[in-house]
């Protein structure tokens, strides 16, 4: 079986979808499943620094709605505990996240796959956690230094656009599909899950599917 899911680093629900999908391939005793990161970024005009605060990308700026905005902040936060994940989502600084996206295609093209998929789980570790920009380069070079990369590869990738081809790729690939959300699952080429639907969705589809497979 081989999956491939298109995500942004700035979205929660790519998050918390794909730990239900890797929870729900760990308790089928699926591990060993080929899964592949394509890249979306859901809003590629966001700022490469801002004074925002999370609350503001719900709202707009707009305050009627902010006991709505920190209502449904608060569920997906719940949502991501659910999954054992901290979420600090108020903390949340709303960026671009095309260097992330860009330093993943490094990883992913010259390291090892435990070496991107941890870079994955730092890159939304700072988002949602840490609280810190994740389009500052101190920070990104940080956090690629810590899953393997070398300076020297971080370097090249920072102070150039390299690997931004191949992240607009990705996006244009799904939007080929009439997709314009994240995330989106796509197992074994043919089977579609759209959104952090439930474990229970992970784990009938990927039982049928693989019974339909065999």
């Amino acid at each position: 079986m081989e999956i491939t899911y298109w995500s942004d680093f700035a979205c929660p629900f790519c998050y918390i979808g794909s730990t239900r999908l890797k929870r729900a391939l760990k308790d089928l005793g699926m591990e060993g499943t080929k899964l592949e990161f394509k890249s979306f970024q859901l809003d590629p005009e966001a700022p490469e620094e801002t004074k925002d605060k999370y609350l503001n990308h719900f709202t707009h700026g707009i305050k009627e709605l902010e006991p709505r905005a920190k209502k449904q902040m608060t569920n997906i936060a719940n949502m991501a505990k659910e999954e054992g994940l901290e979420f600090n989502i108020f903390d949340v600084v709303p960026v671009n996240t095309m260097s992330a996206h860009r330093l993943f295609k490094l990883a992913e093209n010259k390291y090892s796959a435990d070496v991107a998929d941890n870079l994955i789980h730092r890159f939304y570790h700072i988002y949602f956690v840490e609280g810190k920009s994740i389009a500052d380069n101190q920070v990104l070079k940080a956090a690629a230094l810590a899953s393997g990369l070398s300076e020297t590869d971080i370097d090249e990738v920072l102070t150039s656009d390299k690997f931004e081809d191949e992240v607009l790729e990705d996006r244009k690939e799904l939007e080929a599909f009439g997709v314009n959300g994240v995330p989106f699952f796509v197992i074994n080429n043919k089977y579609a899950i759209s959104g952090a639907q439930p474990y229970d969705v992970f784990i009938n589809a990927l039982k049928k599917i693989s019974a339909e497979e065999s």
